[in-house]
């Protein structure tokens, strides 16, 4: 780990889950639901409460909570997800996506610990076009695809948590909103080193999640990475493969 960061990656079967902020509700009848899983509550039964309008959710965790809310009601309808509502801030909304692809991620990495082995993958790589070297060292070197992983993940933690950069999730500066981008980037690799190395963890995984494709119309609608870049292959609803590659 770097900078102090914890790990961010927990071998638990709550990593692939989505965390929900803790929350209350008042119904129409006046009853109150506390939005939070209790303890003892099984992983069928996770944040089965019931939707709340964007517009009445008054928590300062208002646009993850709402994030959150829609992928469990459809992670397959992507364009509701990434559906900004009305008068939100957009560096707000993007920086509050990021921050989740970053929590789901973990799901992924977990799994990819079953058979990325830093004796078979001893490089971050996707195609053999490039070796991407990790930023977590001083000096940005090689290190094996699971470590990668792991430092990614840490490092976009560290960033979208730092006071210095993101003080507040009501309004965001320009300046750190830009920061975004890099992240995203280096983001992406794990993705792209799961489907061209461990496409039988990646398959499932997408297959329950939409996750790829998700980050992928993300960063093409808001223009966060060059669509040069994107080499996963997403299938469309038609069937037609499209890659960027």
């Amino acid at each position: 780990m770097h900078d102090g960061c914890h790990a961010s990656i927990d071998n638990s079967e709550s990593t692939e889950k989505i965390s929900e902020v803790t929350d209350k509700m008042r119904m129409a009848d006046g009853s109150t639901i506390l939005r939070r899983n209790r303890q003892g509550t099984k992983s069928k039964d996770f944040c089965r409460w019931p939707d709340e309008p964007f517009e009445e959710m008054d928590s300062t965790l208002a646009v993850q909570q709402y994030i959150q809310q829609m992928i469990r009601r459809d992670p397959t309808n992507i364009d509701l997800i990434l559906n900004m509502p009305e008068a939100q801030d957009e560096g707000v909304w993007k920086y509050e996506h990021l921050r989740q692809f970053c929590m789901e991620l973990n799901g992924l990495a977990v799994r990819l610990q079953e058979d990325c082995d830093p004796l078979s993958c001893t490089q971050m790589t996707a195609t053999e076009q490039w070796i991407f070297l990790c930023a977590a060292h001083k000096t940005p070197k090689e290190c094996p695809a699971i470590d990668y992983t792991r430092h990614t993940l840490d490092g976009a933690a560290c960033l979208l948590n730092s006071n210095k950069y993101f003080p507040s999730r009501v309004s965001i500066k320009e300046s750190s909103v830009a920061k975004l981008g890099s992240v995203c980037r280096r983001v992406y690799r794990i993705f792209s080193h799961a489907y061209f190395h461990h496409l039988t963890i990646f398959d499932p995984f997408e297959h329950e999640t939409y996750l790829c494709r998700r980050f992928t119309a993300f960063v093409t609608k808001y223009k966060l990475m060059s669509r040069d870049n994107l080499i996963v292959p997403i299938v469309k609803e038609d069937g037609i493969a499209e890659s960027e590659a």
